[in-house]
């Protein structure tokens, strides 16, 4: 029995060559690393929706390994974990959850370490976190990070946008229904994040979420890593270290 009759063959072939067409797009697991970009900005900054325009846009694969997902596996008792809030904020010893703060470092190895083993697979990773190092009682996690990815093709990219901006989508999306005023003063905990989440500044590129959408943002990223320089950003990082 022919299980492919004649007038099915020619759609078969041209099935076939399209997905090989596809694979050829694909990384050689065996020879080529992948590359990562790890997007670094405060809550409702835009990452994540950057980190979906890049998976989109992009003909090869991105795996989003961003905090949001790390902090999904994480048990609830020990969240918000990575994405413990800096201690200025809360303004009390010890800072938000003194009993998480011994664990924050591990959880930041273990997300790199996967970024790490993915990008030797082959694979291209999106990262979106927001690095601070406002905590009570451990210090340096992002350059110990960058460490951890070095001789790795990593972009750091500073993800802005004006407080303003986010306070406005943060009473949109997190604070709907509160009826929060839409001239109420901008709360000093978004004032904080974006202060301590761009320290100390150093990228290889900086985007204004207030000035694109999420696609032109993803867009410029995928250009530079096609045309612009190379990354550097996360070698300076890391020779800062202690």
């Amino acid at each position: 029995m022919d299980l492919f009759p004649a007038g099915r063959q020619g759609l078969l072939s041209g099935v076939l060559r399209h997905v090989i067409k596809e694979m050829s797009a694909l990384p050689d697991s065996t020879t080529v690393q992948g590359t990562a970009v790890i997007l670094n900005g405060a809550p409702r900054s835009g990452k994540s929706s950057i980190a979906s325009a890049i998976q989109q846009m992009s003909r090869e694969p991105w795996m989003n390994l961003g905090a949001d997902r790390f902090i999904d596996i994480t048990p609830p008792r020990f969240r918000p974990g990575i994405g413990l809030r800096p201690a200025a904020i809360v303004n009390r010893p010890g800072g938000e959850r003194p009993d998480l703060e011994p664990l924050i470092p591990n959880m930041y190895e273990a997300l790199y370490d996967s970024i790490a083993v993915q990008l030797r697979k082959g694979l291209n990773v999106v990262s979106d976190v927001a690095h601070h190092d406002d905590y009570a009682t451990v210090s340096g996690i992002l350059y110990d990070c960058a460490k951890r990815l070095n001789g790795l093709r990593v972009y750091f990219v500073g993800v802005r946008c004006p407080v303003d901006e986010v306070w406005r989508r943060r009473r949109e999306t997190w604070h709907r229904g509160e009826d929060i005023p839409a001239d109420a003063p901008v709360p000093d905990l978004v004032r904080i994040w974006d202060r301590e989440v761009h320290k100390p500044g150093i990228y290889d590129l900086e985007i204004d979420t207030s000035e694109m959408s999420a696609e032109t943002g993803g867009g410029m990223i995928l250009r530079h890593i096609e045309t612009g320089r190379a990354p550097d950003a996360l070698r300076r990082l890391a020779a800062m270290s202690t």
